[in-house]
């Protein structure tokens, strides 16, 4: 295995199973193809045109600093997922991760997800990190419940904030928790899920 315990399998909720891995930059031209995968809708509200090769340079930029940590799901030979850990190296909130996530349409609601989220926030807490937020617009629904799952609550709603790629403006909610606590609380859970002495 990689460093941090990846590659590992995650198994689906429909039976099948993804390959989540750390992302490199030998994954340049994969990664590329995913996000042109997405249809505009999916797209809209992404902080940035994730479609082009100036866009795909600064990411392999900073996965090369270690400003950014990113896992990725493959099945069938592709990537069907990804997500990002964003932190700054220096300066006051150097103890905070930003995590941001995108799942191909066709991979939803079967747990790719929640895989890819669970495993950036152990990454997160590895390096040491402290804390967790990330960014939803009102219709991002399932991308919300799978960080509730994982403990983040809404810390914050700005109205407007947001101009998506038709130029109209949404709401932001931001999602935060203390990622240490969160992992504690799940390690507790499968321990006391563990057959004890005497059962």
């Amino acid at each position: 295995m990689d460093r941090d315990g990846f590659p590992r399998v995650a198994k689906l909720k429909d039976g099948s199973s993804v390959e989540i891995s750390l992302a490199s930059v030998a994954d340049g031209s994969a990664l590329l193809d995913f996000y042109r995968s997405l249809s505009d809708e999916d797209r809209l509200v992404l902080t940035d045109d994730v479609t082009t090769p100036d866009w795909l340079a600064r990411f392999l930029a900073k996965l090369d600093s270690g400003a950014a940590t990113s896992l990725v799901a493959r099945a069938d030979g592709r990537i069907c997922g990804e997500a990002t850990l964003h932190r700054n190296l220096h300066g006051w909130s150097r103890h905070v991760g930003e995590i941001r996530l995108n799942v191909a349409r066709d991979r939803r609601g079967k747990g790719v997800g929640y895989a890819l989220a669970a495993g950036v926030v152990k990454l997160a807490i590895d390096m040491g990190l402290e804390k967790m937020v990330a960014y939803f617009v009102a219709s991002q629904v399932a991308a919300r419940k799978t960080f509730e799952r994982l403990g983040f609550r809404k810390e914050a709603e700005l109205a407007r904030q947001v101009t998506d790629i038709r130029g109209i403006k949404r709401d932001l909610f931001i999602y935060a928790n203390d990622v240490s606590h969160i992992w504690a609380a799940m390690e507790a859970l499968v321990e006391d899920s563990r057959p004890h002495e005497g059962q």
